[in-house]
């Protein structure tokens, strides 16, 4: 979510789809002019690596038609993680039918992933007692991980993402911890539900 919200802010593209991949990880496809999805691949690039996260990033320039049912598989749900694996944000999904994907919240979004069930839930725990903020989703990611979000103003967010994030130590692992100010709606329309 942060790298695609990074891309979004960087250069004019939208994302058509993203699609859960054997790890905890997500593939997040793109589209926009050649040079706009250059440019958004290389902050992905950055982002990545300032993250310490792995990644491979790859551009289709004109992919041919018959290639689309393997490259944009339709929608489907995993009852075994018990969510979608192949998601396809539209507008209607974050509220309005013409709404730009590309438009930005007026508040922020914070994530606290965690190898752990009891960690991340101890985290999110404090982090709404630390401050005014809503938990909005969480996803089971495999493997024990698990991700929690929560939205408010981003003052509230980011110290509620911090003294979260001092819980989860001795709990489990700390996988990320991050805050997104100002998310943009095809962002919101990837998250998961309660």
């Amino acid at each position: 979510m942060v790298v695609l919200d990074a891309m979004e802010k960087t250069a004019r593209v939208c994302v058509v789809q993203a699609e859960l991949n054997d790890r905890p990880g997500v593939i997040v496809k793109v589209e926009g002019p050649v040079g706009d999805v250059q440019a958004a691949i290389a902050r992905a690039n950055e982002l990545a690596i300032s993250m310490e996260i792995p990644y491979v990033t790859g551009i289709l320039t004109n992919p041919d038609e018959a290639s689309l049912p393997a490259l944009a598989p339709k929608p489907d749900f995993n009852p075994l993680i018990e969510q979608s694996t192949v998601h396809i944000p539209t507008p209607a999904e974050v509220g309005k039918e013409e709404k730009d994907l590309r438009e930005q919240a007026p508040f922020a979004v914070g994530f606290i992933e965690t190898q752990g069930f009891t960690a991340v839930f101890d985290a999110i725990d404090t982090a709404v007692k630390t401050a005014a903020v809503e938990v909005l989703a969480r996803e089971k990611l495999g493997g024990g991980y698990i991700a929690v979000v929560i939205k408010g103003d981003v003052a509230a967010v980011r110290a509620a993402i911090e003294a979260g994030k001092a819980r989860v130590e001795g709990l489990g692992k700390l996988i990320a911890a991050h805050v997104i100010a100002s998310p943009s709606q095809s962002v919101l329309s990837l998250l998961p539900k309660l």
